[in-house]
């Protein structure tokens, strides 16, 4: 059987994050299988342009953008696209559209999807809900703490209700944790496949260590925003500082509203901005353990960068992260600041210990390949337009068959 033809819509490519991660090397899993591929996301101008079976489709953002944070952003006016992708829609012929989310390229996409009656299919990559409840708890810190904590469970609840309705739609999903694959086929009632990520192993790796001092380096990767839950690092730092570690070093990578914060408050710590490439995977190199304190990450492919890079992780007990590691194996799960700066403590004080957990993390994700990750995701993909092509011809034929009259009865003749 011949791959789908897929259109994918993601609201992140270009951007530094998880899902513009995923979302291109989901496409450059389809330029190097040749697959018939049309994607559609944002970028500097509007244009498009094809390689072989190809195709790039890129929409400028308008100025009525939404900035929620660092390379996070929503056009209100991103519809004004649908005329345009309609008809390169119409030129593709695909068999599927699958889209990141319900972000303004992938509401659009859904749209195009049920206009034109091609299977729609969706990935889950952010917990819009706790994102959002973290936003507002930050927002309303000047309530008492129980106002607070009433309106953020509201609006968190609500915020997974309207999330779920918009995933309710497709035939198909993918999640990237058991508990959100769980979560959505019991909501939804569609079906639901895991989605895990993949690992460049010869880009990160113990290799680009080229640290010779003795200081104790804790890093941290990822944007700083307040549902990273990047704070706890302060609270982390006055742990240590009070169980006397002294030579410990702090090494931020990313960007995000919390940068000031972290800059003025958190002392021996070097915040680069954005890494990418070689740069990134030597700043992963030089730590000795991974602080990743956010409980909202549906996966984390920062913790497989730096368990690739012979690095410990230090993840919070709650979230995707969690599901990576075997505690005690191939880094620890923690439940508070208490917890990560006994982590901490115990790596330092036991060169033996941090040199095994890092070489059992190495080895635990040598087996995460993208090729494997997208090639499950096609399985699934052609199994949803096998089903729906049965569907439709099925349906077409209960159309086209007319009901058969009962037989007419004639009286018998007489004589």
């Amino acid at each position: 059987m011949n791959p789908p033809r897929v259109a994918f819509f993601t609201d992140s490519f270009h951007e530094v994050n998880g899902v513009a991660l995923t979302s291109r090397e989901f496409a450059r899993f389809a330029r190097d299988r040749g697959y018939p591929f049309l994607s559609v996301h944002a970028g500097p101008e509007t244009r498009a342009w094809s390689d072989g079976a190809f195709e790039t489709f890129e929409l400028k953002n308008s100025r009525a953008v939404l900035q929620l944070d660092t390379n996070l952003a929503f056009d209100v006016l991103f519809p004004r696209h649908f005329g345009r992708l309609r008809r390169a829609l119409r030129r593709f012929r695909p068999d599927v559209i699958h889209v990141t989310g319900p972000g303004h390229c992938g509401i659009l996409g859904a749209a195009l999807a049920f206009q034109l009656g091609v299977p729609f299919a969706a990935s889950w990559h952010t917990n819009l809900h706790e994102f959002a409840a973290r936003r507002l708890a930050h927002l309303l810190r000047f309530l008492p703490l129980g106002m607070r904590r009433a309106a953020c469970g509201f609006a968190e609840e609500r915020c997974l209700d309207l999330t779920v309705q918009f995933y309710r739609l497709a035939r198909v999903l993918f999640a990237p944790n058991p508990e959100l694959v769980d979560m959505l086929a019991a909501r939804t009632r569609r079906p639901t496949h895991l989605m895990l990520r993949g690992i460049d192993t010869n880009l990160f790796s113990p290799e680009h260590r080229d640290r010779s001092d003795n200081a104790f380096v804790v890093g941290y990767v990822g944007r700083l925003s307040p549902e990273k839950n990047v704070r706890m690092l302060l609270e982390v730092q006055r742990g240590l500082a009070e169980a006397g570690m002294e030579d410990c070093r702090f090494l931020v990578v990313g960007e995000g509203s919390e940068r000031e914060r972290l800059q003025t408050n958190l002392r021996n710590c070097k915040l680069t901005g954005v890494l990418r490439g070689k740069e990134l995977a030597r700043a992963y190199a030089g730590m000795d353990a991974f602080a990743f304190p956010s409980e909202t990450d549906t996966f984390g492919n920062v913790i497989l960068e730096a368990m690739a890079s012979g690095v410990p992780p230090i993840v919070a007990a709650g979230g995707g992260p969690k599901y990576i590691i075997q505690p005690g194996v191939n880094g620890f799960q923690t439940a508070n600041p208490q917890e990560f700066v006994a982590a901490i403590l115990g790596l330092q004080r036991d060169a033996e210990l941090r040199r095994q957990l890092g070489v059992n993390a190495r080895a635990a994700v040598s087996s995460f390949s993208w090729a494997s990750v997208f090639e499950g995701v096609y399985a699934q993909l052609s199994d949803a337009v096998e089903t729906n092509s049965m569907t439709r011809a099925a349906r077409d034929s209960r159309i086209r068959t007319p009901a058969l009259r009962p037989a007419t009865k004639y009286p018998a003749p007489r004589g």
